[in-house]
C-alpha cells in the first residue's frame, strides 16, 4: 500500500489547497442511501440488520421416485451388451447399429461392457423416464458425446453397487454442419437428468464438458469423478446434490448452473457429500442463488491463491471515497506537512501510472459480479454471450445469494472464497480458507450467524456493503483490509425518497434485502445515513474528508461471537458506520501509520460486547462518543514490540485487560462493560501472565513484573490518554477517506461535537 507522496513544502500547499477547495465544492449532504425506501411522513423507523431468513437444499429442490429409484430386474429390463465397436441388444426398445445404441422408448435399459466408438443415443419421442443401469460399462466416442440424451421426458443414470464405469469422448467433435455445436460433453443431456446408485463412475471430457444437462441435473449418490477440458458438471435450470463423492479436475468451472433469463432456475443447490474440486475458473457457480446445507468440500481454484496476481491499491491513501481533511481542522500552516515532514512509513502518492486495472481499491467493493467465467469454446446457443468475459476463479458463487447452512470447507482460490453478486449468509459451517483476493465477499449484505471460519490468508478478509456478525467464531487474516463495509449499489436519498413515500413500501424493502425495520419516534436512527452524512465532526471519529468523504451508507454491525483479525491495512473499516453491541472482538492493526486498527467515517457506537484493537498511532481512532459504553484509547511514547503485554486494571486491581498483541503497536483501543465513565485506571506495559491467552487476549491468571505507564481518572466515555495523562483525541495526519472516491487527508481528531445525531422533527423510513 505504498503510494508516492510529494514531499516538497510548496508542492504540499498546493496539493492540500486542491483537495481542500475540491472538498469544500462538495454538496453539504453526499451520502447516499442503498437498496432504501424513504418516506417523509408517518413515524420514523430504526433501521437494523436482523438475522436472514434460512434457505434450505428443500425448499429448492424435490425428488420425484424416478430419481431415488435403483432397482431393476432381467425381466423388466432390456440387457445392452457391449463388446468393441458393436453391441447386442436383449430385449426391446433399442437397436443397435453402426457402433452405436438408439433408446427410442421409456423403460429400464441395463449397460455392460466395452464401447470403444460409438455413442448411446436416447431419442425418445413419448412421455416416460428412460432409466440406464451402468453396470460395469465402459463407453467411448472419438467425435461426439457417448452418452447423448437428445430427447425424453427424464433420464436416470443408475450407478450399480459394487461396479466401475468409465465414459468419455475424442477431443474434437464432428458435426452435421457449421451451425451446431452441440452435444459439447461427454454425458450430454437435452431433457432432466439425474444419477443415483452406489457404484462408481468416472468421465473424462476431452472436447469440452464432463456431464451437461440443458434442463434440471440431479445427483442423488454414488462416486463420479470427472475430468473436463471446460467445465466439469454443468445443469442450465438446476444443479442439485442431495449425496455422493464428487471428484472434478476441470479447466473451467467445476461445478455450475447457467439459466440467465428465469430468477426461479439457475442455482445450485447441496444437501451434503464429499467435493474434491481443482478448477481453473470457478469451483461452484450458480447463476442464481447457490446453498449449500452440509458436506465435506476440498476446493482449489485458479491454481490457488499463491497463483493470484498482485494487488495494487489506487487513489490517494486508498483511493475510492470523498478527499480532503475529514472532519477536524486542518493545519494552518500549509506550508510543511502536519507535524512537519510526513512520517517514513506514510503511504505514497500514486503516480497514476500502470495501474492494475483489476486491483481492488480501499473503499470500494471489490466486487468481480463483472468477472464471470470464461465463455465457453462451444456456448450454448440460448446463453451464448458477446463480451468479453474475464477469468473468475472464486471457490463458491452466487449470482444472486450464496446461502451456507453447514458443511466443512477446505478452499484455496485465487480469487474470491466465498462470493455472491448479491448477498452472502453464513449461518453454520467450519471454513479454512486461503484466498488471492477476499475471503468472503458480498455485494450486498454478508451476514454471519454462526460457524467457524478461519480466513488464514486474503486480500480483504470480509468485506460487503453491510456486513453483520451475530453468531460465530471468525479468524481473518489480510493484507489489506480485515472487514472492510464498503460499495454496494447506491441510489441518492432524493431519489429514493421520489420513488416511495409509504412505510409499507419501506417494509416491503427491508423484506427484500433481508433487512429488519423497528418503529421508534423522536429521533432520527443512528443508522439514518443522511444524518451520518452531516454529523462528520466527531470526537474519537477518525479519518473522513471534507464534503466529500461524508459517510456512506455502508455499516458493520457486531451482534455477537467472536472476530479476530490480523490485519495489514485497516482492522475493522467501514465507509460508513460501526455499531456494536455484543461479541468479542480482537484486532491487530496496521504497523504503519497509513492505516488504523479501526478505520470509520461515519460513527463507532457501541453498547456492548469486549473490543481490544492494537496498531499503529498515525490514523488511530476510537468509539464514538454517542457510545454508551467506555472506551480508553491508549497512546504510547513510542512503538511497542509484538508480544509486549499491555494491561489495564482499576484502582482496586481488577483485571480490565490483558493482551499480547501479535505484531509492534503504538496505540491500544479498548472498550469493556467493565469500564466507568468517571473510573480510575491504571496501564502498565510488558510484564507476564500466568493465564491461558487466546488470540492474545488473557481472561484468567494473575499479571505481575510490568511497567506503569499511566495512571489516570476517566473523563468521558472516550478516553485518549498517553504517558502524561488524560489528552485529547488524536490530532495527527487524519486517515484516509475511506474507499469510493478520490480519498485524501483524513481530518484530525480535536473535535467539538459529540457523536449523537441531533433530533428530528418531522419522521423518516429508511429501510437499507
Amino acid at each position: 500500500m505504498k503510494k508516492n507522496m510529494i514531499t516538497g513544502s510548496k508542492l504540499w500547499s498546493i496539493a492540500m489547497i486542491t483537495s481542500l477547495l475540491a472538498a469544500c465544492s462538495s454538496p453539504a449532504t453526499t451520502s447516499t442511501t442503498a437498496n432504501a425506501a424513504t418516506s417523509t411522513t408517518g413515524t420514523t423507523k430504526t433501521v437494523s440488520v436482523s438475522e436472514q431468513t434460512s434457505v434450505k437444499y428443500a425448499d429448492l429442490v424435490s425428488l420425484d421416485a424416478d430419481d431415488t429409484n435403483i432397482s431393476w430386474s432381467e425381466a423388466d429390463s432390456t440387457a445392452i451388451k457391449l463388446n468393441g465397436t458393436t453391441a447386442t441388444v436383449t430385449g426391446s426398445g433399442a437397436k443397435a447399429a453402426n457402433g452405436s445404441v438408439t433408446i427410442s422408448e421409456a423403460g429400464t435399459y441395463v449397460l455392460s461392457g466395452e464401447l470403444t466408438d460409438g455413442q448411446i443415443v436416447v431419442n425418445v419421442a413419448d412421455k416416460g423416464t428412460v432409466h440406464l443401469v451402468l453396470n460395469g460399462a465402459t463407453i467411448h466416442d472419438n467425435d461426439s458425446a457417448a452418452i447423448y440424451i437428445q430427447k425424453a421426458s427424464k433420464a436416470v443414470i443408475t450407478l450399480e453397487k459394487g461396479t466401475k464405469n468409465t465414459v468419455s469422448d475424442g477431443k474434437t467433435y464432428v458435426y452435421a454442419d457449421a451451425t451446431t455445436d452441440e452435444p459439447d460433453a461427454a454425458i450430454f443431456s437435452k431433457a432432466d437428468l439425474t444419477f443415483n446408485g452406489a457404484g462408481q463412475l468416472t468421465v473424462t471430457g476431452n472436447y469440452n464438458e464432463g456431464i451437461t444437462s440443458k434442463d434440471d441435473l440431479k445427483i442423488i449418490s454414488g462416486s463420479i469423478s470427472v475430468k473436463a477440458a471446460d467445465d466439469g458438471i454443468k445443469g442450465k435450470d438446476m444443479v442439485a446434490i442431495q449425496a455422493g463423492t464428487i471428484t472434478i479436475e476441470a479447466e473451467g468451472d467445476g461445478i455450475k448452473s447457467t439459466n440467465d433469463t428465469d430468477t426461479t432456475k439457475g442455482y445450485v443447490s447441496i444437501a451434503g457429500g464429499t467435493f474434491d474440486i481443482q478448477s481453473g475458473n470457478d469451483g461452484i457457480q450458480a447463476e442464481t442463488a447457490l446453498v449449500a446445507d452440509g458436506g465435506t468440500y476440498n476446493i482449489v481454484t485458479g491454481g490457488g491463491s499463491a497463483n493470484a496476481p498482485a494487488k495494487v491499491e489506487e487513489g490517494p491513501f486508498g483511493g475510492g471515497g470523498g478527499g480532503g481533511w475529514g472532519g477536524g481542522t486542518p493545519p494552518t500552516d500549509m506550508g510543511t506537512p502536519p507535524d512537519g515532514e510526513p512520517p517514513a512509513d506514510m503511504p505514497e502518492m500514486p503516480n497514476n501510472s500502470g495501474t492494475n486495472a483489476g486491483a481492488n481499491t480501499n473503499g470500494a467493493a471489490a466486487s468481480n459480479s463483472a468477472n464471470t467465467t470464461t465463455t465457453d469454446n462451444n456456448a450454448d446457443a440460448d446463453t451464448a454471450t458477446t463480451a468479453t468475459e474475464s477469468t473468475s476463479a472464486k471457490a463458491l458463487k452466487a449470482g444472486t445469494d450464496l446461502t451456507v447452512n453447514g458443511g466443512t470447507y477446505t478452499i484455496d482460490s485465487m480469487d474470491d472464497s466465498l462470493h455472491s453478486n448479491n448477498n452472502v449468509t453464513v449461518n453454520d459451517g467450519t471454513f479454512s480458507i486461503e484466498s488471492g483476493d477476499d475471503g468472503i465477499h458480498a455485494d450486498q449484505a454478508l451476514t454471519i450467524n454462526g460457524g467457524t471460519i478461519t480466513i488464514a490468508k486474503s486480500y480483504e478478509g470480509l468485506e460487503g456493503a453491510m456486513i453483520t456478525l451475530n453468531d460465530g467464531d471468525v479468524d481473518v487474516t489480510a493484507s489489506d483490509d480485515g472487514v472492510n463495509a464498503a460499495g454496494g449499489e447506491t441510489e441518492t436519498a432524493a431519489n429514493t425518497a421520489a420513488s416511495t413515500d409509504s412505510a409499507t413500501t419501506a417494509t416491503d424493502a427491508a423484506t427484500t434485502s433481508n433487512i429488519s425495520v423497528t418503529e421508534t419516534t423522536g429521533t432520527t436512527s443512528t443508522t439514518d445515513q443522511a444524518s451520518q452524512g452531516t454529523a462528520v465532526n466527531q470526537q474519537g471519529r477518525g479519518p473522513g474528508g471534507m464534503g466529500g468523504a461524508a459517510a456512506s451508507n455502508n455499516e458493520f454491525h457486531i451482534n455477537g461471537g467472536s472476530l479476530t483479525v490480523n490485519a495489514g491495512g485497516d482492522g475493522l473499516d467501514s465507509n460508513g458506520s460501526i455499531n456494536m453491541t455484543g461479541g468479542t472482538v480482537i484486532v491487530n492493526g496496521p504497523t504503519n501509520s497509513g492505516n488504523g486498527a479501526l478505520d470509520y467515517d461515519g460513527t463507532f457506537e457501541i453498547s456492548g460486547g469486549y473490543l481490544v484493537a492494537a496498531g499503529s498511532s498515525g490514523m488511530a481512532q476510537g468509539t464514538s462518543d454517542a457510545s454508551t459504553q467506555n472506551t480508553i484509547v491508549m497512546t504510547f511514547p513510542a512503538t511497542q514490540k509484538a508480544g509486549t503485554l499491555v494491561h489495564v486494571q482499576d484502582s482496586e486491581g481488577n483485571n480490565i485487560l490483558t493482551f499480547a498483541p501479535a505484531k509492534d503497536y503504538q496505540t491500544v483501543v479498548v472498550s469493556s462493560p467493565d469500564l466507568a465513565k468517571d473510573g480510575s485506571y491504571v496501564i502498565y506495559s510488558g510484564g507476564t501472565s500466568t493465564g491461558k491467552a487466546v488470540d492474545g487476549l488473557y481472561t484468567d491468571g494473575t499479571y505481575s513484573g510490568g511497567t506503569q505507564v499511566v495512571a489516570f481518572q476517566s473523563t468521558s466515555n472516550v478516553t485518549w490518554v498517553n504517558e502524561s495523562g488524560v489528552t485529547t483525541a488524536n490530532t495527527g495526519m487524519g486517515g484516509p477517506g475511506g474507499g469510493g472516491g478520490q480519498g485524501g487527508f483524513g481530518g484530525g481528531r480535536n473535535r467539538s461535537q459529540s457523536g449523537t445525531t441531533s433530533e428530528s422533527t418531522g419522521t423518516t423510513d429508511s429501510a437499507k
